[in-house]
């Protein structure tokens, strides 16, 4: 667990060992500390400028009738990742008189809501900014919110003849689509698309790497990668073109390394290579231009700096640095002319600019009370006993015999159990079988509170704290609203956006809403490692506790699904305002109930008609009022148009 300093005095507590316990200082990047009152603030155009108190935002929120679970989107965040990852890549040029320029795309799969999508584009307008297809349903997206002719739309993704064709009249229309490549079948469908319009469009490659990639996305890349050519199927690709008159609109190089790339020197790797490969293809008369250098440019969730899966072992200036170097260096050895550089970044523009705000509905926790003796107990409640006994001896020495701790919670299971075979045979009531349980956790407390920190524990007695954790009920389903927790362990920072000049007096874990056992928030960020519970408060009566989940905005809001029929979460875009206050610019709202039911194919209308019906059978049958029936239709016919999750 992270260790901030040990305060026993509440009033000793500071929010600056808050900030350092949940680690806010290294993963905020600036858009987020703690204010003098103990909440979260949020300063979306960087540090020292104008902050907003989440925890006021809410409550004036709350007054808009916008309750938690809530989605917040900070627009000036998205603002300040896009400049600064322009002025990254700018700097990097000047730093190496790289003579050609950076024209980033936004990768539509990244978040496809409307109001994210349109945003980045008039925020990158003055840029040429463009977007990124991998589908049929996103080149529509982008067609019909692209209207820079100098932004460039990257079409990645299966396409079929419909797919090309309808890139190919893009350009016609005055847009810079350009068709990437990835299947050796998709040459035959451009060269027949060709010569069925009379008309072609911008070609560009993907190519497999060799290079190897690390982290959880390292297979997918190399020779077994999903997508993009091999050496032999690039150079047979080049010969199918010319033959067809086609090599003069091959212009782009693609290629990916894996989403958050955690290790800069892969990236060095795949750069040398990919440039290797764009040098080759303009050699064979391709007249080339751009070099798309792909997604996964990291975020460092976990705030560490390291190459661990949550982190980066690279800054943003390192990334662009490399990427304009590496390429510089290959194409003018070989004497050929840089190309204008292209990247799909679109987890390291979206990810900081969501914060997920959840409430708290309960908790609860295994009893560790020590009871009472009642009367002439069995031998396993009394072995029991004096195992808790022998704990106190062996605490109360100033050095601690880890092994003893051992022995005597080997020697509490062991009684656990013959208590738990005794219930079995009915040989003890239910009440003595929960004396046993009750007194095997107060066991496991002792020994938790005696630990010393620098030993080395053994495994039975390092997850003893998960087991006497509490257990947080969160308004949320994490199959919505954060799936990669579940699907493939991501961890995001959590924390509690309010109270955090108060000592957390409590260790748990998250459970939501859902009837699935996996329907848990366990893992947790700890300084480059990961940690099982998180610091808590406990919960004060009428009175909500808020946990906000950060930098969520690239993946979770598509990739979540109706798991147990919960939907979307009412989501608030927030831009700051010239006198420091803010402005909505606009509420998007969740799935209701009628929602998600229609999504199943469920008709509201006849659902209430059965209702209807059935309440007039028991209303003839005696075993319903005309009244209550009456209210029960009403409460569905509110419950329908209201949110998926408990509100007040």
């Amino acid at each position: 667990m992270t260790k901030s300093k040990t305060n026993t005095d509440q009033s000793e507590w500071t929010v600056q060992d808050s900030s350092l316990l949940y680690g806010l200082e290294r993963w905020g990047n600036d858009y987020f500390s703690i204010n003098k009152a103990g909440n979260i603030c949020v300063s979306p155009q960087g540090k020292d400028k104008e902050g907003l108190d989440l925890t006021h935002l809410l409550n004036e929120l709350k007054g808009r009738n916008l309750t938690p679970p809530l989605l917040l989107r900070f627009d000036d965040i998205l603002e300040d990742r896009l400049k600064k990852l322009q002025k990254a890549f700018e700097d990097a040029l000047k730093k190496y008189e790289y003579n050609n320029i950076y024209q980033g795309v936004f990768p539509i799969k990244c978040n496809q809501q409307r109001h994210v999508v349109e945003k980045i584009l008039a925020i990158g307008q003055k840029w040429h900014f463009g977007l990124e297809a991998g589908s049929k349903a996103e080149l529509l997206i982008a067609l019909s919110l692209i209207n820079d002719p100098k932004a460039l739309l990257i079409c990645n993704g299966y396409k079929d003849e419909r797919y090309i064709e309808t890139a190919i009249l893009a350009r016609q229309l005055g847009r810079q689509p350009i068709i990437v490549i990835e299947q050796p079948d998709e040459v035959q469908r451009i060269i027949k698309a060709n010569k069925i319009l009379g008309a072609a469009p911008l070609i560009g490659i993907r190519a497999k790497l060799s290079s190897q990639s690390s982290g959880r996305w390292g297979t997918s890349i190399g020779e077994k990668s999903k997508f993009g050519l091999s050496i032999p199927e690039i150079l047979q690709a080049v010969n199918q073109l010319n033959s067809e008159g086609l090599l003069n609109e091959l212009t782009l190089l693609h290629f990916h390394i894996g989403s958050q790339i955690n290790d800069i020197a892969v990236l060095k790797n795949a750069l040398q290579e990919a440039s290797q490969i764009y040098v080759e293809l303009n050699r064979l008369g391709a007249p080339m231009g751009f070099l798309d250098v792909g997604g996964g440019l990291g975020v460092d969730y976990d705030g560490s700096r390291t190459a661990s899966p949550a982190s980066t072992n690279y800054s943003l200036q390192n990334y662009a640095n490399d990427v304009v170097a590496t390429i510089q260096e290959c194409c003018e050895s070989n004497n050929v002319k840089v190309p204008r550089l292209i990247s799909e970044s679109g987890r390291a523009l979206s990810s900081h600019f969501s914060v997920l705000v959840f409430n708290i509905l309960g908790t609860t926790s295994i009893s560790t009370e020590i009871p009472p003796i009642n009367g002439n107990e069995c031998l396993s409640v009394k072995n029991l006993r004096d195992t808790l006994n022998t704990l106190q001896d062996i605490c109360n020495h100033t050095s601690i015999d880890i092994s003893k701790l051992q022995e005597a919670w080997n020697d509490a299971l062991k009684f656990k159990e013959d208590a738990l075979a005794a219930f079995r045979l009915g040989f003890i009531d239910l009440t003595t079988r929960a004396t046993a349980e009750q007194l095997t956790w107060a066991c496991a407390k002792k020994i938790i509170a005696h630990i010393p920190n620098n030993s080395l524990i053994p495994e039975d007695l390092r997850v003893l704290n998960a087991t006497l954790g509490e257990t947080y009920y969160a308004n949320i389903s994490i199959f919505r609203s954060a799936p990669d927790t579940w699907a493939i362990e991501q961890l995001f920072p959590m924390m509690p956006i309010h109270r955090l000049n108060e000592k957390p007096n409590q260790l748990g874990h998250f459970a939501d809403l859902t009837c699935d056992s996996d329907g848990k928030l366990e893992r947790f960020i700890d300084n480059g490692k990961v940690k099982s519970l998180l610091e808590l408060h406990s919960l004060k009566t009428n009175e909500d506790y808020l946990i906000g989940m950060f930098l969520g905005g690239a993946y979770q809001e598509i990739m979540g699904n109706l798991h147990n029929l919960f939907g979307s979460t009412n989501a608030v875009h927030i831009r700051l305002t010239k006198d420091g206050k803010y402005k909505l610019d606009h509420v998007v709202k969740g799935n209701t109930k009628g929602d998600v039911l229609h999504a199943v194919e469920y008709d509201s209308e006849q659902l209430l008609e059965r209702l209807r019906m059935a309440s007039e059978l028991a209303i003839q049958k005696g075993t319903l009022k005309i009244n209550d029936a009456q209210r029960l239709i009403e409460h569905i016919e509110v419950s329908l148009r209201k949110s998926t999750y408990l509100q007040e």
